[in-house]
């Protein structure tokens, strides 16, 4: 069988969903067809006998389907190099397809339920509940009330307990994943770490067992994940509380599923070049160009980083494999910027050869290179020219994030405020005459003088660029968010700073800007206030008990809570409030939002992702949290001695840097009559890249 009829599994929806577009706005968010996307045979893996389960003997599908979702806006999300990764990696497979879905914003929620037109993926317009596994990727916690209304909206139970085999498997990944506690009564499967290597083993067991006839159903496929290693299931683990509302314990409750479950950590990224042809979104996003991540992980060691720290350890790409990588990616989308992605891209071993490299080999073409993670001690402006070489000079960003050294040195952020100023010299020196810096307010230990000292670096800035340059219209544009504490960081213990305080602290920081009359007006400022961070913080450090706040939040109209128009801060509170004064009335747990948020954690104290293994020791991580205390600073490993901080012995893994001696390959501006034979040779018309190799 090849095709689907209307109404029967896997088949297009669109005819329903296609006259609702004309009623809501940016309708071509939901159309799909873009270049790059792909639509496979619902049955493109086929069937196959079961000779050995004589009581399911007969023919089996065994072709696996994943929607893939990122639970944000089509524009913020259709640029996530992680979904977009998965989706090839996926699609590669000749038994097994992907298809994406993004969320549906309020207007067209509404007219598909009145319309009974269910949760559908953007390139078959298929309903997501006819998938075998629901994938959703979170980059940040704001995003748990939009799955709920995905789940909700595709037709599958939003509590995982209320499921049967009519459902996919809803699995959930990304940086949120490390602490999955707080949705783990909505979803049914985690995967912690690296996701390539670890859906293709998803792959393989749930298309084993649909071959096998789906044997034990549900909670079969469940037990085979859980007991491999591969995934997280929630359900298989009991928690136990004390009476004061600490965790007692968390315990695994079927055979052979492990007490702690492992991240997953790709270690030749050189093996996986992806994405290969990246999608070209159809209506506006938040990134327009064309990105390869040219190094995964870091060893810094900013203590507030969570990232940084689960990503562990740094493996870089090749400069060959980052070449390779962006002229496959331009030809096959035509974009002209490139972006050159990581946690912090200046600190490739090679970095100078590789921009130096792509700035010669797309030099004279509209092709621009551009590094948006940047630290102060690792830019120079031989660099920061190379990437600008074709006349695109936008402002530069660093981000010292503490606004005084003292601060800088507690959060292990280890650039003096002389390597600032002399950066920004040598940039205004050259030409530049903007500047971005981005801090963070509410830190461990911070004063309300670290705060106003952010001011006072930013005066110094623009007094630096007046002088070196000789203009007045030097700008500096000082970005400030909230610190929230995440699991799996020395800060995970920290108390975090009340809204109250962090808002006060801001508003006496803008004041003392606008004071300054020599350099006020060229100092710009943006900043989050305080609430939105406190309902992230409940988020990252909740246990399961936070569940029921989510759900409460939802079902009283909470959607698109990382966008500040439809963010509620007293929904949060009032769904929070009657939640655990419920809870605290029947079991006497002294718990409510300040016991999750600004409450300090105890050295002993079970937390609720202790049994996630990111490979980090937990007494290295309370260690470096009294560090951070003492004012004392920790080395980048990658050029000290290891600090024994535990990823590399307990995953199995090391540092791989260079300088591995390789160049790029030399390349030639195409001539029309090569560009005309690129594209009868299958380039895509309209959008033939500026230049090919020689080989």
């Amino acid at each position: 069988m090849s095709f689907t009829l209307e109404g029967m599994p896997g088949a297009s929806r669109f005819n329903e969903l296609e006259p609702l577009l004309e009623r809501v706005s940016k309708p071509i968010q939901y159309v799909g067809g873009e270049l790059n996307s792909q639509v496979k045979d619902w049955h493109c893996g086929g069937f196959t006998e079961d000779s050995e389960n004589t009581s399911t003997a007969g023919p089996h599908e065994r072709t696996v389907r994943w929607a893939l979702m990122y639970p944000d806006a089509y524009e913020v999300g259709l640029p996530n190099q992680g979904l977009m990764i998965l989706y090839e990696v996926i699609n590669e497979r000749a038994d097994a397809l992907a298809e994406r879905s993004y969320a549906v914003w309020p207007d067209l929620a509404t007219l598909m339920r009145e319309r009974g037109v269910p949760q559908l993926t953007v390139d078959g317009h298929r309903a997501v509940r006819d998938f075998d596994l629901f994938g959703l990727s979170f980059p940040t916690e704001l995003n748990y009330t939009n799955m709920l209304e995905a789940l909700d909206l595709a037709g599958i139970p939003v509590r995982s307990v209320d499921r049967t085999e009519d459902h996919p498997l809803v699995v959930v990944g990304g940086h949120a994943s490390f602490n999955p506690e707080p949705v783990a009564d909505f979803v049914d499967v985690v995967i912690v770490g690296d996701g390539e290597e670890a859906v293709l083993r998803v792959t393989d067991i749930v298309g084993e067992w649909k071959a096998q006839g789906q044997p034990g159903g549900r909670h079969e496929v469940l037990v085979r994940l859980a007991t491999d290693g591969v995934a997280y299931v929630p359900s298989f683990y009991q928690v136990d509380y004390l009476p004061d509302g600490r965790i007692q314990r968390v315990a695994p409750t079927e055979p052979g599923v492990p007490w702690r479950v492992a991240k997953h950590t790709v270690m030749d990224l050189d093996e996986w070049p992806y994405p290969k042809t990246p999608l070209v979104p159809l209506a506006e996003t938040v990134h327009e160009r064309m990105s390869v991540e040219i190094f995964r992980g870091c060893t810094r060691g900013c203590r507030f980083c969570q990232a940084g720290m689960i990503t562990r350890p740094v493996r870089e790409r090749s400069i060959s494999g980052i070449g390779e990588m962006v002229e496959q990616g331009l030809g096959a989308t035509g974009y002209e910027e490139v972006g050159l992605l990581s946690l912090s891209s200046a600190d490739h071993t090679e970095i100078a050869e590789i921009s130096k490299g792509l700035a010669d080999r797309y030099e004279g073409t509209q092709t621009g290179l551009s590094l948006p993670s940047t630290r102060v001690d690792a830019f120079n402006i031989d660099l920061a020219n190379e990437l600008s070489r074709n006349g695109r000079r936008s402002g530069l960003t660093f981000a010292p994030e503490g606004g005084s050294e003292r601060l800088r040195r507690v959060i292990n952020k280890q650039v003096s405020e002389q390597d600032l100023i002399d950066t920004v010299a040598a940039a205004f020196a050259a030409g530049w005459r903007q500047v971005k810096l981005y801090f963070m307010c509410g830190l461990p230990t911070e004063t309300d003088e670290d705060v106003l000292g952010i001011a006072d670096l930013a005066a110094r800035v623009i007094d630096t660029g007046r002088k070196v340059s000789g203009r007045k219209d030097i700008r500096c544009t000082v970005s400030i968010g909230g610190f929230v504490p995440k699991a799996h960081t020395p800060f995970q213990w920290a108390g975090q700073l009340p809204a109250a305080q962090t808002d006060d602290r801001l508003r006496r920081l803008k004041e003392k800007i606008r004071a300054d009359r020599r350099y006020g007006s060229s100092i710009g400022m943006r900043y989050h206030d305080g609430q939105p961070g406190i309902v992230e913080g409940l988020l990252s450090r909740g246990d399961r008990r936070v569940g029921a706040v989510i759900e409460a939040v939802w079902r009283d109209g909470g959607r698109f809570d990382g966008w500040s128009e439809h963010f509620s801060y007293e929904r949060w509170m009032r769904c929070a409030e009657d939640v655990f004064s419920g809870m605290r009335a029947e079991h006497g747990w002294q718990i409510g939002v300040d016991w999750f948020t600004t409450r300090e954690r105890g050295e002993l104290e079970v937390l609720p992702w202790d049994h996630i293994d990111s490979g980090l020791d937990k007494e290295w991580l309370w260690d470096d949290w009294q560090a951070a205390l003492d004012e004392a600073e920790q080395p980048d490993c990658r050029w000290s001695p290891c600090f024994d901080c535990g990823v590399c012995p307990q995953m199995d893994t090391d540092v791989q840097i260079g300088p591995t001696g390789r160049t790029l390959l030399p390349v030639s501006v195409l001539t029309q009559g090569r560009a005309a034979l690129l594209e009868r040779d299958g380039g895509v018309a309209g959008r033939v890249p500026s230049v090919i190799s020689e080989e």
